[in-house]
């Protein structure tokens, strides 16, 4: 009898070990429709002050494994599920903390006209901690149909708060969509910088896109059609702003030193010029920008070539004389 009652204390040991070793706790991930995946983290909840590794503080009394039941935030706000705990006391954060769960992430859209448009879940959650107060009404978790800004202008999506009321307008395009100092480059006249900062400061968005300019399908407009009314013309005009033909607001001039083989470096001063003359008046007839053009001796200048074209002595200075106005001797 002695020996029987050892061999059932064994399995009975075993048996009690095995069950201990046999309970898997580990982090649960909840699918939920509207408002993606929430992990609960089993770890952090039983070094909790009440819990104190009792797994019996939530189970089956809150949670019953046996069934399977789903609880919707309605229920949760009604004491159901984690609602019986996240009630906002005794230090434990309230449902409506949903960032506390609910994994948010920072969003870019993808404007088909505008580029990519960066929406901050952290910047907004400071202001409005309460989710609810767009999801899912404004919004639905995932992906939502687009919106047009005709659309947000009217209360939809963003300009159901953008409105220029609750928060700035959604008519003020930079303070979402990404601007950015734009590089142009001309065959004829070099890099030319367009600076959406200065434009903004002055204009609004709407007057440029897409009425003159589709972000990313333009086509080079020449300095003709522009003066024509098209692309930087069609402000441009001399009426409220500088006229497209003072070339050197845009393009970036400067002194131009040539090495001249026999005769020391001679310096041509675009300020002095631009004084005097239009760039038009030397680009691209007489001078091509760049460095694309052919030498030019002093004999074919003498007949009217290059600079010689304007320094005959009538226009001004003639190149035969006075070479040391522009050779440094």
């Amino acid at each position: 009898m002695r020996f029987r009652f050892t061999l059932l204390l064994v399995a009975y040991t075993l048996v009690a070990a095995g069950l201990s070793y046999g309970i898997s706790i580990r982090d649960v991930v909840f699918t939920t429709k509207d408002a993606g995946n929430v992990v609960f983290k089993h770890k952090a909840h039983l070094g909790k002050k009440g819990i104190e590794n009792n797994c019996k503080a939530c189970h089956p009394s809150i949670f019953d494994m046996k069934k399977k039941v789903t609880y919707t935030m309605a229920d949760m706000e009604r004491g159901k599920s984690c609602g019986a705990c996240h009630t906002g006391k005794n230090g434990v954060f309230p449902l409506k903390d949903c960032a506390r769960c609910h994994a948010v992430k920072e969003i870019t859209y993808h404007v088909k006209s505008a580029g990519p448009t960066p929406f901050s879940h952290k910047k907004h959650l400071a202001k409005y901690s309460d989710c609810s107060a767009c999801h899912p009404r404004l919004f639905k978790a995932g992906r939502n149909k687009p919106v047009t800004m005709a659309e947000m202008e009217k209360g939809k999506s963003c300009g159901a708060c953008h409105n220029g009321k609750s928060a700035f307008s959604v008519d003020e395009c930079a303070r979402c969509h990404l601007v950015k100092e734009v590089s142009l480059t001309s065959k004829e006249t070099g890099r030319i910088i367009f600076s959406h900062k200065l434009h903004t400061s002055k204009r609004k968005c709407g007057d440029c896109h897409n009425q003159l300019y589709t972000p990313g399908r333009n086509t080079p407009v020449g300095m003709a059609a522009m003066e024509k009314g098209k692309s930087c013309g069609a402000c441009h005009n001399g009426k409220g702003l500088f006229d497209v033909k003072q070339c050197a607001k845009c393009h970036p001039v400067k002194n131009v030193d040539f090495k001249v083989k026999g005769a020391g470096p001679a310096k041509f001063d675009h300020d002095l010029h631009l004084g005097m003359y239009s760039c038009n008046a030397c680009h691209t007839k007489i001078f091509k920008a760049g460095r694309n053009n052919k030498v030019v001796t002093m004999l074919e200048m003498e007949n009217g070539k290059s600079c010689g074209a304007c320094h005959d002595g009538k226009k001004a200075f003639s190149v035969r004389e006075d070479c040391v106005k522009c050779h440094d001797m």
